[in-house]
């Protein structure tokens, strides 16, 4: 990656930064306050917070680069974006029903994208006080100070589907401590690239908007989301679904890759 390149991702880091905070402080204006909610194809909820959430994002963003192509969970897709040079990977609320049910697991995740790649990525968690800022070769912050994975110890904090925990080597699954559920996948990666998990598996038919801004963190941090055969997520592509992943580093993470190759078989 060129050098010059940096100024250039951190000032789109800054621009989607303030977004988020913004757009996390008017989703914070329904929290807890029983928001209406439909229910979309699939039984998943969205509740009139990710509306509004996702209309500001859109409106304040495009403003701001207008031939950046937009992808957004609440937001009907279409093929337009594919020409662009840049997208704008966006999920208003990750976490959705965490936010209904009034718990505090849930952010604003904005990434933007380049060729396949998150260049840029913001995580803002206002319920828990926590800003998770990443750009490609500009290192990664939580509320202003540097976050890294955790090194390699006996204890394994693992996260995920237990299926997929039961299918490591049983050696290694011997000194797993397996992580309660997270309802927030992005901030269940921002917990791998913070140190609070090892790792974590992902199961199949997460979406772009789950992941694109949490892998800029993660990156950052030291970490890699890949697939069974140790490819990286292509985001902003004409599917945003996922196969299975794993997230994490070190070996452990190769030997996830190992099941999650299995699954994907």
């Amino acid at each position: 990656m060129p050098e010059s390149d940096l100024p250039e991702f951190e000032e789109e880091l800054s621009l989607i930064s303030r977004a988020a905070q913004e757009a996390g402080a008017i989703a914070m204006r329904h929290f807890r306050s029983d928001p209406d909610i439909w229910w979309k194809e699939g039984r998943s909820p969205v509740s009139e917070a990710d509306l509004e959430v996702d209309e500001y994002l859109r409106d304040v963003l495009i403003r701001a680069r207008p031939d950046y192509g937009w992808l957004s969970e609440e937001t009907t897709d279409n093929n337009e974006r594919l020409s662009a040079r840049r997208t704008f990977v966006v999920d208003p609320i990750d976490g959705t029903r965490a936010f209904i049910d009034g718990r505090s697991v849930w952010c604003v995740s904005i990434a933007v994208v380049e060729n396949g790649r998150a260049i840029a990525g913001v995580l803002d968690c206002p319920a828990k006080g926590e800003l998770f800022c990443a750009s490609l070769g500009g290192g990664v912050h939580c509320n202003g100070k540097p976050i890294a994975v955790k090194e390699a110890s006996s204890e394994i904090a693992l996260a995920g589907p237990k299926n997929m925990m039961k299918a490591l080597p049983p050696d290694l699954y011997a000194r797993v401590t397996p992580h309660p559920y997270v309802p927030s996948l992005a901030y269940r990666i921002a917990m791998v690239a913070s140190g609070k998990l090892d790792a974590t598996f992902v199961k199949p038919d997460s979406h772009d908007w789950d992941l694109a801004a949490a892998d800029a963190i993660l990156w950052e941090a030291g970490g890699r989301i890949l697939d069974g055969s140790g490819q990286r997520p292509y985001y902003a592509g004409p599917d945003p679904r996922l196969g299975p992943l794993v997230a994490g580093s070190g070996r452990l993470l190769h030997a996830m890759m190992d099941v999650v190759a299995e699954i994907s078989t």
